[in-house]
């Protein structure tokens, strides 16, 4: 699976449905590229396309059961990484890691809301 791929899972398990133009905006590429990612990944069971209650002229991708457990995985899987990484670590370079903490929280949500774009 592509790096786009999974950001697009990891966006629609975080943020819930969304348009393709939102997806292809948060995601850095164009809506042709995104409309045709949409349509391997519906085809391969891991997103699905929902018309929206509010107004029927938009369709929004939505996680499948698939989807979402594929996300789940995956990030089971780096979690798992990196636990047997850090236990290679030293305990001087765990400690630095637990005081580096607060900084990589709040780069991570910074990241998000970059990636989120604006609120509407």
């Amino acid at each position: 699976m592509s790096l786009t791929s999974a950001a697009t899972l990891a966006t629609l398990d975080r943020t819930g449905p969304r348009r393709i133009t939102d997806l292809a905006a948060v995601e850095g590429v164009t809506q042709p590229a995104m409309t045709a990612l949409v349509r391997v990944m519906e085809e391969s069971g891991l997103v699905e396309r929902w018309g929206d209650a509010s107004d029927k002229r938009v369709t929004l991708v939505c996680l499948t059961e698939a989807g979402a457990s594929y996300v789940r995985k995956r990030r089971q899987a780096g979690v798992h990484a990196f636990e047997r990484l850090i236990g290679e670590l030293t305990g001087d370079e765990v400690e630095a890691l637990v005081a580096a903490l607060p900084a990589l929280k709040h780069l991570a949500e910074l990241e998000s809301q970059d990636r989120e774009g604006p609120k509407q």
